[in-house]
């Protein structure tokens, strides 16, 4: 591959200039001592540490013990994973946006609006409509799911029988959906092996259905659909694309949630230790006293873990470890 496009694509993961030359030396000369690639680059040794440093801080180069020691490039993957997720922090912001912007239309806009673009159905319409809408899906089904759920005695049967015709569905747990008593097994489980495609996260910022670019059924809040029994059927407009936009945000950061657990793979054994640590709510401080490393190194084991896990923070990487059987 063409230095220069390997240099731009280093620069977009937020690595700096310096840092960047220092890699594309590494590519050309390691192994190699550290002091050679330093001349390579045409850095003093100020620049250089700190340039080194922030590959190292990112996983991508091995740390010397010393001078003596010969540097090369590490395999890049779990470190591309980490660049990838800081950079990952303006979509958060996004979704931050996103239901900001929702919220303020529930609260300054919904009593006024009275055209059809926004429906409100309460009490016991809403089981119909729901049902109504699975059936009405041809291509995809977009969901944000947590309890409290609505009684709907049939909604598994219906959502298998909607994967059963070629609909594609998509959903997004939340932590709260799968520690709901019976849910796993009689229902997510289930649904994961007839074909949905299944996520989850720490919470939802709504209960949200999306049907095809048909419309979407979205509740005021968690909270508001246990206490007011209220759900808005929005149909195309500036909101529905809003909510579109949040459903695939959130996504895309979600833990992929894969049915019965996976056979577990190698696992070093310091490592092993350091999840069963964080896991027993052990604090970062004792962690790094307990096994001997700076919070910093600390830090570092904990990012190449989430990336070799796939996971975005410390609770989705405890779920995939223990479904990998790591704990």
């Amino acid at each position: 591959m063409a230095t220069a496009k390997v240099g731009e694509a280093l620069r977009r993961l937020g690595i700096g200039d310096e840092a960047t030359r220092v890699y594309l030396a590494l590519l050309e000369l390691a192994p190699v001592r550290l002091s050679r690639i330093g001349t390579a680059a045409g850095l003093d040794d100020t620049q250089l540490a700190a340039a080194y440093g922030e590959l190292v801080d990112a996983g991508l180069a091995s740390a010397p013990v010393d001078g003596r020691d010969a540097i090369a490039p590490l395999p890049p993957a779990a470190g591309l994973q980490i660049l990838s997720r800081h950079r990952a922090a303006e979509l958060d912001a996004s979704c931050v946006t996103v239901a900001g912007a929702f919220d303020a239309f529930r609260r300054q806009r919904l009593a006024e609006f009275k055209d059809d673009l926004v429906e409100v159905v309460t009490g016991e319409e809403i089981g119909p409509r729901l049902r109504q809408a699975w059936d009405s899906a041809r291509e995809q089904i977009c969901q944000f799911d947590s309890p409290p759920y609505f009684p709907i005695p049939t909604a598994t049967d219906e959502a298998l029988a909607t994967l059963a015709r070629g609909v594609t569905q998509r959903v997004v747990y939340s932590r709260e959906s799968l520690e709901f008593p019976g849910n796993l097994t009689q229902s997510i489980e289930p649904c994961i092996a007839a074909g949905e495609q299944a996520r989850v996260v720490p919470s939802v910022p709504v209960k949200l259905v999306i049907i095809d670019d048909a419309y979407a059924l979205v509740s005021l809040s968690i909270k508001e659909v246990d206490v007011h029994h209220t759900m808005l059927v929005v149909q195309p407009c500036g909101l529905f694309a809003a909510l579109v936009a949040l459903f695939e945000q959130t996504w895309q950061s979600a833990l992929p949630f894969h049915g019965p657990p996976h056979r577990p793979h190698r696992l070093l054994p310091a490592d092993r230790r350091l999840l069963s640590l964080l896991a027993g709510g052990v604090s970062d401080d004792d962690i790094a006293k307990e096994i001997g490393i700076s919070r910093r190194t600390l830090f570092r084991r904990v990012e190449v873990l989430m990336a070799r896990l796939g996971a975005a923070t410390r609770f989705q990487m405890a779920l995939q470890a223990q479904r990998r059987g790591w704990l």
